[in-house]
C-alpha cells in the first residue's frame, strides 16, 4: 500500500523529496525512506538534483524512472493491428502497423509475438527490459482470466488470447476492452489524470463509454460495462453488429455515419478523408448528417451523465477528427439535457492513442503493485522464428 501511494504521488505531482512525500501522504519519514530505498534499488525511481531548502538543507528529490523498462501495446482491429512500444509513461518510442489477414486465435497470437522483437529493435533499445504486453480489442473481456468472452467483430467466444501470447513471449500479458484500456491511459497520464470520476467516450467503428469511478475503472459484473453504443436509439431500426436492431451505434458510429452518407449521395467510394473535406467545404448533406449524429450521441450521453455524474468526459475515436461539426452539436445536446451543469467534454485525438492505451495496461500494474515480478530481458525473449512481423 505504501509503495502504491508513493508511486502514484510521484506520477501525479512529479519529483518530490522524501520529506514532502511523508507530509503529503501522511507516512512516517522512516517508512518513506524504507520504501524509496527499495524503489531506488529496483531502478523504478531515481534521485534528482538537490534543491535549496530551509536552514541550508538541500533535500534530494526522487522521481519515477520512466525509462526503466518498455511496455508493448497492441490495439487489435478487424484487418490490422496498431503496435507501439512505450516507456512507462506511455510515451511512444516505436510504432508500426501490421496487417491482420484472419482471426484464428493462434495465428493472431503468432503475429503479436513475432512483432514484439521488431518493435524493440525499432525502438533502438536491444538491452531494454520488457515490463509486459498489453492487448486491447473490441469485445467483452474477462479481466481476471484475461480472455475474450465475446467479440462480434472477431467472432470469438472464450478465447484466452493473453495466455496464447504469453506462452510465446514468456512475459506477463494483459487483455482489456479497447475503450477500457484507453480510459486507463487517460486516467494515468492523459486528460483524466487529475480526476477520480470521469467518462471516456469513444466514437469509431462502434460507440462505447468507459467509466472511472472513485479512481477505479468500472467493468461491471460480467466485464460488459460501457457498451454505450448498444443503448436503444430507434425501436426496430437498423441492424447492429450485435444482432439486435435500433442500437445507437448502428446509426451514429463513425462507420455508420459513413454508411449513411454513402446512402445519401449514392457514392460507395467515400471515406473519412472525403467526409472531412466535405465538411470543410460546407457541404450541406455532410454537415447535417454529422450534426445529427453529434446531437443524438449528446442526448444519449446526457442520460449517462445524469446517472453517473462524472467530473469530466474525455472523447476519442475517429469521429473526433470531424471537429466542431460533430463536437458542437454533441456539447449542445448534452448541456440541454443534463440535470446539473454538463461536465467539460475534452476531445483527444493523438496518433497511437489506442495502442498507448493497451501499453497502459502494463504501466497500470506497476502503479497498482501487482506485477513487480513481470520483467525480463529482451535478449531472453522467446518467440517463434517462423512468424513474420511484416
Amino acid at each position: 500500500m505504501n509503495r502504491r501511494l508513493i508511486l502514484n504521488l510521484l506520477r501525479r505531482e512529479g519529483p518530490r523529496s522524501r520529506a514532502d512525500i511523508a507530509t503529503v501522504i501522511g507516512l512516517s519519514p522512516a517508512a518513506v525512506t524504507f520504501v524509496v530505498a527499495d524503489l531506488l534499488e529496483e531502478g523504478i525511481v531515481v534521485e534528482g538534483q538537490a534543491v535549496p531548502g530551509p536552514a541550508g538543507r538541500r533535500p534530494i528529490p526522487v522521481e519515477i524512472n520512466y525509462q526503466h523498462a518498455l511496455a508493448v501495446g497492441f490495439k487489435l482491429m478487424v484487418d490490422s493491428v496498431e503496435c507501439v512500444a512505450t516507456d512507462l509513461a506511455t510515451n511512444p518510442v516505436a510504432a508500426m502497423r501490421v496487417g491482420l489477414a484472419g482471426h484464428d486465435p493462434d495465428d493472431v497470437a503468432d503475429l503479436l509475438a513475432g512483432t514484439v522483437p521488431e518493435l524493440v529493435k525499432l525502438a533502438g533499445r536491444p538491452k531494454a527490459r520488457l515490463a509486459g504486453i498489453g492487448i486491447s480489442m473490441p469485445g467483452v473481456i474477462n479481466h481476471e482470466q484475461t480472455a475474450c468472452v465475446r467479440s462480434h467483430r472477431f467472432q470469438w467466444d472464450n478465447v484466452p488470447l493473453a495466455s496464447l501470447v504469453a506462452a510465446r513471449v514468456h512475459v506477463p500479458v494483459w487483455l482489456e476492452d479497447d475503450t477500457n484500456a484507453y480510459a486507463i491511459a487517460q486516467q494515468l497520464f492523459g486528460l483524466g489524470r487529475q480526476h477520480r470520476n470521469m467518462a471516456v467516450l469513444a466514437v469509431g467503428v462502434g460507440i462505447s463509454c468507459a467509466l472511472v469511478i472513485d479512481g477505479k475503472l468500472y467493468r461491471g459484473a460480467n466485464g460488459a460495462a460501457g457498451k454505450f453504443g448498444h443503448t436503444l436509439f430507434e425501436e426496430g431500426g437498423r441492424l447492429c453488429e450485435c444482432g439486435k436492431r435500433g442500437c445507437l451505434m448502428a446509426y451514429h458510429s463513425e462507420l455508420s455515419m459513413l454508411r449513411r452518407w454513402r446512402e445519401a449521395t449514392g457514392r460507395e467510394d467515400l471515406g473519412l478523408p472525403e467526409l472531412r473535406t466535405a465538411l470543410a467545404s460546407g457541404d450541406a448533406t455532410a454537415t447535417d448528417l454529422v450534426a445529427h449524429s453529434g446531437r443524438s450521441i449528446g442526448t444519449a450521453l446526457a442520460n449517462l451523465v445524469n446517472i453517473t455524474d462524472p467530473e469530466v468526459i474525455v472523447a476519442g475515436g475517429e469521429a473526433v477528427s470531424l471537429g466542431d461539426h460533430f463536437l458542437i452539436p454533441l456539447r449542445e445536446a448534452l448541456a440541454a439535457r443534463t440535470f446539473r451543469t454538463a461536465p467539460p467534454l475534452l476531445p483527444d485525438w493523438e496518433d497511437n492513442s489506442w495502442a498507448r492505451g493497451a501499453a497502459a495496461l502494463v504501466t497500470q500494474k506497476i502503479f497498482d503493485f501487482e506485477s513487480s515480478g513481470g520483467v525480463t530481458d529482451i535478449a531472453t525473449l522467446g518467440v517463434r522464428s517462423s512468424t513474420s512481423a511484416a
